[in-house]
C-alpha cells in the first residue's frame, strides 16, 4: 500500500513528518541512512517541497542531520548522544518522579496504575514497537504528575529522540521484562515517597547507554 493512501486533510508537511518520523522511530530507516528528497518524494507521492520541509522538521527534533552538500542522513547516536539523552532522562525524569509522588493522589494513583497495567499486558506478547510505546507513555504519564507545566513542555520538544532511545533499549532487554523493571518506580510514586521515587527512576535508565551498540 503507498504511504500517501494514508494521508489525510492535515498539512501535508506534517503527515509526511510523521511517516518519516515513525520510519526513524520503527528502525526502517536506520541510523545513518541517507535521505535523498526525490526517492522519499517519490516513495510517499509527494512534492520535493513538502518533503524538503518535512525533513527540516524532524532535523529540529534532532532525528535526521543536514549535511552540508550531501543532504539529508538519519542521525546516528554515537557515545556523546547517548550519554547526553541518558543525563537529560536521568534529570528529567528523576525530578519527575519525585514531584509525582509528593503531590500524587487517588485519581493520579489510578491513571499511573493503569498506563503500567497496560505496559505489563502489552510485555506478554511481543510486539516490541507497542511495548515501546506504552513504556514512553508510562514515562510521559508520570511527568504529567509532576504537575510542573515547563518540565513537560521541555519534555515534549525532545521525546522524539528519547523514543528512539528507548526503542534501542528496548531491543536489547527480554520485552516480557520491560514492564516488571518499572514495577518498584510506580510503587514508590503510589506510595508517596518522594527519594525513592526519584532514585527508581534514575536506576530505570541506568546502563541502557552502556547496552547499546549503534
Amino acid at each position: 500500500m503507498k504511504k500517501s493512501l494514508v494521508i489525510n486533510k492535515r498539512s501535508l508537511d506534517d503527515q509526511a513528518a510523521d511517516l518519516l518520523r515513525q520510519d526513524i522511530i520503527n528502525g526502517d530507516l536506520t541510523p545513518g541512512t541517507r535521505l535523498v528528497e526525490t526517492t522519499l518524494a517519490k516513495e510517499y507521492d509527494l512534492s520535493r517541497g513538502t518533503i524538503r520541509t518535512a525533513l527540516h522538521s524532524l532535523g529540529n527534533e534532532g532525528l535526521v542531520t543536514q549535511v552540508p552538500y550531501a543532504g539529508w542522513s538519519v542521525t546516528k547516536l554515537e557515545s556523546q548522544d547517548i550519554w547526553e539523552l541518558y543525563t537529560l532522562r536521568s534529570t528529567f525524569e528523576g525530578m519527575a518522579a519525585k514531584l509525582a509522588a509528593e503531590s500524587i493522589d487517588k485519581d493520579g494513583i489510578e491513571k499511573l496504575t493503569s498506563v503500567y497495567q497496560n505496559l505489563l499486558k502489552l510485555c506478554e506478547g511481543d510486539d516490541l514497537k507497542a511495548i515501546t510505546y506504552a513504556d514512553l507513555k508510562l514515562h510521559k504519564t508520570i511527568v504529567e504528575l509532576s504537575n510542573h507545566k515547563r518540565l513537560a513542555h521541555q519534555y515534549r520538544l525532545i521525546e522524539n529522540q528519547f523514543l528512539v532511545y528507548i526503542t534501542a533499549a528496548n531491543r536489547v532487554f527480554d520485552p516480557k521484562k520491560v514492564g516488571v523493571s518499572h514495577q518498584d518506580l510506580v510503587d514508590a510514586i503510589c506510595n508517596g515517597d518522594g527519594n525513592r521515587a526519584e532514585e527508581e527512576a534514575v536506576k530505570n535508565i541506568t546502563g541502557f547507554e552502556e547496552e547499546l551498540d549503534f
